[in-house]
């Protein structure tokens, strides 16, 4: 059930609506004399914390981690000038996207830091501190990890602000990213010891989530043998599984699937919670037939044709994906490669979607557990999980295959398994193929953008090198 609704409304009062993660609102000594005494209260300021992952991910990061690579497309003449510079890969630090990523993170990111510290002088018991903590330290682990693949070094946020003065005297220059990197891997760590036992939704921090993303951060960094045993784990607690229908996980209705490990929660009913993939992958609805309300899309960012033609005969996910052809008001139909997932057909609004995101799901853990068997020397074994996600897709098993041909099978599978889900870009990236990839697929394309090495990290937001002069830009912007 949806349960966030009543908090998030009551978070602008508690926690503030700054644009910018350090601009101190009046509040601040609403909240250090009167909240972060009771459960009530660390219940509220957590949930409040959950909610800039909605503005994340309601497409500011699809467009940084999908539309800059051989996934998506553009298709207006004339698009929005954020986007362009995505689908060119010419980004500039002004950035709409690269803005809201970095600033919403490190809102997520302070208040995290202000409930471990408060949790610290409060008089919570001990399960109910571990609880609070162990979310706060996953949701401040998650962004940084999102930021440093992005960004590379970072400022290291570990304070709560309790006025100017504090801010002022606070060191916002980069940090190099492999203390970043040390903060994420430890707080991941407790916050999978301290959440052992919880019982919660899919849209809160769990045991499974935070050693997922562990996982996650160990073959980011190409510590295979570190991420073995936790992936191993996981599959054989058996805590979750692949849903028979893949097209369950994307639609109406697929909160708290047995495959989500952890999801982002929307909420349709016109009160500024919904998600925004209407707008942004279905095609306008004065040549629409098909949604219930008129519901109004723009169609801007689609599928590209190549992952379109990437997908093998009979592949059950492709209709799940991308939609195929378009039934006009005339009667016609259209060849259209429109986007179909977490779009929510049932409402009439666009931006009011209701379909929750799916960050992280049991698939990524098979298949990251087949890179790391195969990145092991065991080719062999790594085929076992790498067909499981192909069996669902009623796709024939691969029978054999050498630790380098692995890699390219994997790299395609995790492609067309997680279309606009945010990976393709991080993929590309941790692999050390994004040059080849992306500079091979403009070519095909006869496309004349070119990416560089330096543009595999990401401009810092100008609005913040103004306001902090000592951060300083990533080489090439």
């Amino acid at each position: 059930m949806k349960n966030l609704k009543i908090a998030l409304l009551l978070m602008p009062f508690l926690l503030g609506s700054c644009t910018d993660f350090l601009v101190l609102s009046p509040e601040f000594q609403l909240n250090d004399k009167l909240f972060y005494k009771t459960v009530n209260d660390f219940e509220t300021a957590t949930i409040g914390s959950y909610s800039q992952l909605q503005v994340i991910y309601n497409a500011s990061i699809l467009d940084l981690t999908e539309l800059t690579t051989d996934n998506a497309e553009v298709t207006w003449t004339s698009p929005e000038t954020s986007e362009a510079e995505c689908d060119e890969m010419n980004l500039t630090s002004n950035n709409t996207f690269v803005n809201n990523v970095w600033n919403s993170s490190f809102k997520t990111i302070s208040r995290s830091n202000t409930i471990i510290n408060k949790l610290k002088e409060s008089t919570l018991n001990n399960a109910e501190k571990m609880r609070y903590n162990g979310e706060a330290r996953f949701l401040r682990a998650f962004c940084y990890f999102n930021l440093v693949r992005l960004f590379g070094d970072l400022p290291l946020v570990l304070d709560n602000f309790t006025g100017p003065v504090s801010i002022n005297a606070f060191d916002m220059s980069r940090k190099p990213s492999e203390e970043i990197y040390k903060l994420i891997i430890s707080d991941l760590q407790q916050a999978a010891t301290e959440l052992e036992g919880v019982k919660a939704t899919k849209s809160r921090a769990s045991v499974g989530s935070a050693k997922t993303l562990l996982a996650k951060v160990y073959l980011t960094r190409k510590e295979f043998e570190k991420a073995v045993p936790i992936l191993s784990s996981l599959i054989e607690s058996k805590s979750y599984d692949l849903q028979a229908d893949y097209k369950s996980l994307f639609s109406t209705g697929n909160e708290n699937l047995k495959e989500s490990i952890f999801e982002i929660e929307y909420l349709s009913g016109n009160i500024g919670e919904g998600n925004s993939y209407s707008n942004l992958f279905t095609p306008p609805s004065f040549n629409m037939a098909i949604f219930p309300g008129n519901m109004a899309g723009s169609g801007r960012i689609v599928a590209s044709k190549d992952i379109k033609n990437s997908y093998e005969i009979n592949d059950a996910r492709k209709s799940a994906s991308i939609m195929d052809s378009l039934k006009l008001r005339t009667g016609l139909f259209e060849k259209t490669h429109y986007g179909l997932k977490f779009v929510d057909f049932s409402t009439g609004l666009a931006g009011d979607g209701g379909v929750n995101f799916t960050v992280l799901r049991y698939a990524d853990v098979l298949l990251m557990y087949s890179e790391v068997l195969n990145e092991s020397g065991k080719s062999s074994e790594a085929l076992t999980y790498l067909n499981l996600v192909r069996k669902r897709a009623k796709l024939a098993d691969i029978k054999s295959a050498s630790q380098s041909e692995m890699r390219l099978f994997l790299e395609k599978e995790r492609r067309i398994e997680f279309l606009s889900e945010g990976h393709r870009w991080f993929d590309l990236v941790r692999t050390g193929r994004a040059l080849v990839v992306l500079n091979d697929y403009y070519v095909r394309q006869k496309m004349k953008f070119t990416v560089n090495s330096t543009e595999l990290l990401m401009p810092i937001p100008q609005r913040e090198i103004d306001i902090n002069p000592s951060l300083l830009q990533n080489p090439g912007y």
